[in-house]
């Protein structure tokens, strides 16, 4: 199919992008590509919230683009912080008429404070705010009759140049793979949007959800597009340590803004020696204190210690994280939470100017697979959201003006090769692409995860050459399966993370190299 936009991945950055688009010009055609259904994705784990300045009486401005410079280290573009946190007001009010629906004390917008922050500016619903947007950007989008909806559907590579007889640098639609059928097809578009998150399913613990392959990172990787900051890994501080069905359950960093506490397993609190801020020092800080004690003692977790939250606030606040400890046997208040630190966001991606466009003509990247310069070498909570609002108007805007400069006509799309390779795959291929995958996780935790060593990076290299290798072997030999779709991404994501940390030479933000201690 031939489309004026093609949209990859239907996270709030994808979803509000179509919005935008919908709302400016209803004769766009769009097509929006969905990994799972479009209820799957990053967005819906996002707990806590979006950190926006509401109450000018108490914040401002200024406090916020304070604290984001603050907790990225001195490495953030202050011109970029500066137009999203500005902007980002009338985003979220938006997103408001929208149909999205904050939690409210007497009228007024019930804000919550959380690591890195000042002031109490966390606008949130519950501890699901993340599925709430979801779920009302989802009614949103089915109201527009231009836009298309392909879900089970995974990005396989970028049309470029090498695909047409052109030279311009630009990018032409993607081949997307369906899951169902595992049948390639060709989906041309004069305007191509990457909102596909990041690549949490890297490394053995994370709080993304296993989808979160890096598949646009891996796509545009290939295309030879630039990327930027890939090793700034951010980690989240607690996550809960027992898997559920294989899956890492988030507990929000709300809950120690409410005033929950970090404590060994001999029962003493031990952030305070490592930040004067305690549980509420940047993520970073907090990831590597936990992380540090774990190393020092028996168990593989530390303990989140919530007694101090009256039971009603868990109720009203954190229902969704007091259903699921009770299923455990973890009866909140009283009983302290085991939490591990997990992959929770990539700082780094596809490097965007300040209309999220690459390099690449025609090629956006918004939300969490790109790197805008918001974040620098430390996200600071609850500003993910955030950028993909504000990105997402901006990317809508300079694509409708794009649209009206001289583009490609039909027949130079009709003329793209279709996908070339209708191979048989075994079910010995599929049992190796999961024992990869899974080796991949493991090497990639203990040595490019939250801390790294010089010797330890050369081992995760040797490594991943050796994957490639066996990866590279079954593509070529074998029909491209959904599963091996998301190894080969994750391979090249891996091997750019590797190859960048070992370039930087100095700690900083959530980077940090023990031989640089």
């Amino acid at each position: 199919m031939t489309k004026d936009i093609l949209v990859i991945g239907t996270g709030i950055s994808g979803l509000a992008y179509a919005i935008q688009v919908a709302e400016e010009n209803p004769n766009v055609s769009m097509v929006l590509i969905s990994k799972s259904n479009l209820n799957e994705g990053n967005t819906r784990y996002a707990q806590g919230g979006i950190a926006v300045v509401s109450n000018f009486k108490k914040d401002s401005f200024k406090k916020h683009i304070l604290d984001t410079l603050t907790a990225g280290a001195g490495t953030c573009n202050p011109k970029v912080v500066k137009f999203v946190i500005e902007e980002g007001y009338d985003r979220v009010r938006e997103l408001m008429a929208w149909g999205a629906q904050f939690d409210k004390k007497r009228k007024q917008l019930d804000l919550a404070k959380e690591a890195g922050h000042s002031e109490k500016r966390i606008v949130h619903y519950k501890d699901q705010t993340g599925q709430h947007i979801q779920e009302a950007l989802i009614a949103k989008i089915k109201n527009y009759p231009n836009i298309e909806l392909l879900e089970q559907h995974t990005l396989v590579d970028l049309i470029t140049d090498h695909h047409s007889a052109e030279k311009a640098n630009r990018c032409y639609g993607a081949y997307v793979i369906s899951q169902k059928e595992e049948l390639i097809k060709k989906i041309t578009a004069k305007i191509t949007v990457l909102s596909t998150g990041g690549a949490g399913s890297l490394y053995a613990h994370s709080t993304n959800p296993e989808i979160a392959t890096g598949d646009g990172l891996g796509a545009a990787y290939r295309a030879r597009v630039l990327m930027d900051r890939l090793p700034y890994v951010q980690f989240h501080p607690t996550a809960l340590f027992p898997k559920i069905n294989g899956h890492t359950f988030l507990i929000t960093e709300a809950v120690r803004g409410a005033g929950a506490k970090l404590l060994n397993t001999k029962g003493e609190r031990f952030m305070l020696k490592n930040d004067p801020r305690a549980e509420l020092a940047p993520r970073d800080i907090v990831a590597r204190g936990i992380q540090s004690e774990i190393k020092n003692q028996k168990e593989e977790f530390v303990w989140l210690d919530g007694s101090a939250i009256d039971h009603k606030l868990w109720q009203t606040h954190f229902p969704t994280i007091l259903a699921t400890c009770k299923n455990l046997g973890i009866h909140l208040p009283k009983d302290p939470i085991p939490i591990v630190p997990a992959a929770h966001y990539f700082c780094g991606g596809i490097k965007v100017n300040e209309h999220s466009e690459s390099e690449l003509k025609g090629l956006y990247a918004i939300g969490e697979c790109s790197f805008t310069g918001l974040h620098g070498s430390n996200r600071l909570a609850s500003n993910s959201l955030l950028e993909s609002l504000v990105f997402a108007q901006r990317a809508a805007q300079d694509s409708l003006k794009a649209l009206l400069e001289k583009l490609p006509d039909e027949d130079f799309y009709a003329a793209i090769p279709e996908w070339n390779g209708d191979a048989y795959s075994n079910s010995t291929e599929i049992k190796a692409i999961k024992n990869h995958r899974k080796n991949l996780q493991e090497f990639m935790s203990k040595y490019v995860g939250i801390f790294k060593t010089n010797e330890g990076l050369e081992i995760a290299e040797n490594r991943i050459d050796q994957i490639y290798q066996a990866v590279n072997n079954i593509y070529n030999n074998n029909k491209l399966t959904y599963g091996l779709c998301e190894l080969r991404n994750m391979v090249s994501i891996a091997y750019l993370i590797i190859k960048q940390s070992q370039q930087i030479t100095h700690n900083l933000g959530v980077f940090y190299n023990h031989d640089y201690a």
